[in-house]
Parts: C-alpha cells; sequence; structure tokens
C-alpha cells in the first residue's frame, strides 16, 4: 500500500481519478441518445434486477432521454404497499413514466388470487406492449422527444418489467416475447427483466443478459420487504 505523504484533504482528493472535481448537474433537456436499439435481459434469483432497470431508466431520463417501463405482474401483495417509492420518484422525474398492468397476488402462489385474472392482465400487456412499439415505429427516435408527452409519441428506453416472468409462469409465450422483440424499432433501447429461470431462448436474440445471483437474502430468515428497500 502506498503512504498517503499529505493528509490534507484537498491534496488527497486531487490523487483520485476525478482530481476532487464533482461535475455539476445541469438542466434536464429533451435530447436524443447517440446509439441506443439494444436488447437488455435482466433475470436470476437474486434482488435487483427491476432497480438495475429503472437505474438505467432515471439515468438515460438525466440527459434527457424519453423513457417508459410498463410492469407485468406488479399489482401488490400485503407485504408491500400499494405506492411504492420507485412510483413517486419516476412522477417527480422528468422524461420518465411508468405504468402497472398486475393485480393483487402473484400467479401460482395460492394466495387467494385469481389465476384467470392473472392470465388477462397479462394479455393485455402484451397488447399495450404492441401499441407503444408500433407508435415508436412511427416516430423519430434520433431526434429529442417531448419530455411531457404521453408514451405513444415514441420513447427511446421501454422497459418491461417483470415480463420474462410471465414466461417462466406458463402466462405467456417464449415466441411472444421473440414476435415483441422482432417488432422493435431500429433505435429503441428494450429492456427485459424477471424470472428465475435462465431465458435461453433470448440468448442469440438479446445484446447484454446479466444474471443477478443471490447469495444471501435476509428474507431466508423472515425479514418481510423493506419500505425504502424493497418498494
Amino acid at each position: 500500500m502506498t503512504e498517503q505523504s499529505d493528509s490534507n484533504p484537498d491534496a488527497v482528493r486531487r490523487n483520485t481519478p476525478g482530481q476532487g472535481v464533482r461535475p455539476e448537474a445541469t438542466a434536464i433537456e429533451p435530447t436524443a441518445p447517440d446509439e441506443f436499439g439494444l436488447v437488455q435481459v435482466w433475470w436470476g434469483d437474486g434482488k435487483g434486477k427491476t432497480t438495475a432497470a429503472m437505474g438505467m431508466g432515471f439515468r438515460a431520463a438525466g440527459h434527457g432521454f424519453r423513457v417508459h417501463m410498463l410492469q407485468f405482474m406488479k399489482g401488490g401483495a400485503d407485504s408491500v404497499e400499494a405506492v411504492r417509492g420507485e412510483y413517486n420518484a419516476i412522477e417527480a422525474m422528468p422524461g420518465f413514466s411508468f405504468e402497472n398492468l398486475g393485480h393483487y397476488g402473484w400467479a401460482g402462489m395460492a394466495d387467494g388470487s385469481d389465476e384467470a385474472d392473472h392470465a388477462k392482465q397479462v394479455a393485455a400487456g402484451i397488447d399495450r406492449t404492441k401499441e407503444l412499439l408500433d407508435e415508436a415505429a412511427t416516430a423519430d427516435l434520433t431526434a429529442p422527444l417531448a419530455l411531457d408527452g404521453p408514451p405513444e409519441d415514441g420513447v427511446h428506453l421501454l422497459v418491461l418489467d417483470e415480463i420474462l416472468y410471465a414466461v417462466s409462469m406458463g402466462l405467456l409465450s417464449e415466441s411472444a416475447v421473440l414476435e415483441l422483440i422482432e417488432q422493435k424499432p431500429e433505435h429503441l433501447e428494450l429492456v427485459l427483466t424477471g424470472s428465475h429461470d435462465e431465458p435461453t431462448y433470448l440468448t442469440d436474440v438479446a445484446d447484454l443478459v446479466t444474471n443477478v445471483r443471490k447469495v444471501k437474502h435476509p428474507m431466508e430468515s423472515g425479514q418481510r420487504a423493506r419500505r425504502g428497500t424493497e418498494y
């Protein structure tokens, strides 16, 4: 380890890669990405798939890009509140919007929710996704988009949150997801999340595939979802 010869805080900061200079935040104005158009897949048994997708969404929105998140299968459970922290944060972020198509409970969990309703919600989610993809295909995604415009006017980044869980739970076919990817406009960045099971059917068509792996989780010792970390 190299000894620090000068303990002065300014000197220490100057020895860091950033030279102690903090970039100044700038006002968010509509802009367009230079290189969007990839397909990203985030799957695994670990916590953080949705969090990672939303993090990218906030990063993109911070540059003035138009972002929309469409959530499958996240209508609620008795372990979380109806309004989650991410919804309030997205609402306050220019250029970032979301919609939730799930309903109370989880498919296949014997929690009293109606399995037929789960299937209907997933079908509605697919219809909605196709609509958004069609509209994005008619928009100029290489140009800035109004930050307060509806997602039907086009988005630069579309997150299909938990869609892969719908496949692993038998509510959606693999071919249906592949058709959505085929329908994707050239310059739209598409992010798909969910599933503890590896979505091998996406390996050849996705540009980025990340396995979010669980090493340890507090729920294994009985910890319930916590406000501010899980919702």
